[in-house]
């Protein structure tokens, strides 16, 4: 349902007093299969938030195409790309002030009837009717925070929900009943979904994992196999290993 076709990312950055362009996304190609649950994963700084963004059209690529449901998305816009049912939810979600959490429901449901915003608070997980009329400001949890982004992604019934890191900010005893609903919403619904995240909770119950490193894939596969080379990864330090032997192989984890 979504294809990706020899994207680029790149941005300028200053090196000794001139202007170079800094690759994020390398010429990458990938086709996300409907209602498939793909778990993203890699070292920092290896363009997973960006390609997450770069679907979303938060950011625009250097080059390349963006392909949803047939369809070239490349230079729409993040509006555009929403009507069309693609949904996005923030590592760091937004706060706003003079809004609750039924104002924000309401709105990404494109209904104010309040059976069916408890129907989902009910579909997330949130029991408490109080919830409903919190302001969504400074004083929320990092836990309550992200069930009303998870919330308001859910509302919209998306076809493809893109995920950037959903266990930041909340505890441990939240991300086994997060990733159980998101799990929940890819099955019963049929929701492409993806998730970018290093917790392994979410890597387990992946269709697919995919490894990035310098804004390639590496990787494709089940998590098992993913482990044994993200071991090695590690011992490589994205340098130079035994496998390149100092050397630009195009093998190389690298």
């Amino acid at each position: 349902m979504l294809e990706l076709k020899d994207l680029c990312f790149s941005v300028p950055v200053e090196v000794d007093g001139g202007i170079e362009e800094k690759v994020i996304i390398d010429h990458l190609n990938f086709t996300f299969e409907e209602g498939r649950f793909y778990a993203i994963t890699g070292p920092n700084g290896s363009g997973k938030t960006t390609l997450a963004r770069l679907v979303m059209g938060i950011n625009q690529p250097t080059a390349g195409k963006v392909f949803f449901q047939g369809e070239d998305i490349t230079s729409l816009s993040i509006t555009e790309r929403a009507k069309k049912g693609i949904a996005y939810s923030f590592q760091h979600p937004a706060r706003f002030k003079g809004l609750t959490f039924r104002d924000l429901l309401a709105i990404a449901a494109g209904t104010d009837d309040e059976e069916m915003i408890l129907a989902l608070l009910r579909r997330v997980g949130i029991c408490s009717l109080s919830f409903l009329d919190l302001p969504v400001d400074a004083k929320l949890s990092g836990g309550e925070i992200k069930k009303i982004e998870l919330a308001t992604t859910i509302a919209r019934n998306p076809r493809l929900a893109i995920y950037d890191e959903p266990d930041t900010g909340i505890d441990l005893w939240t991300i086994n009943p997060m990733v159980r609903l998101l799990k929940r919403e890819q099955v019963e619904r049929g929701t492409t979904t993806v998730v970018v995240s290093h917790n392994r909770a979410f890597l387990e119950v992946a269709d697919l994992v995919l490894i990035l490193v310098k804004g390639r894939v590496v990787y494709q596969g089940k998590l098992e196999n993913a482990l044994t080379m993200l071991t090695d990864m590690s011992i490589c330090s994205y340098r130079h290993c035994d496998k390149c032997s100092g050397e630009e192989d195009a093998e190389c984890y690298r």
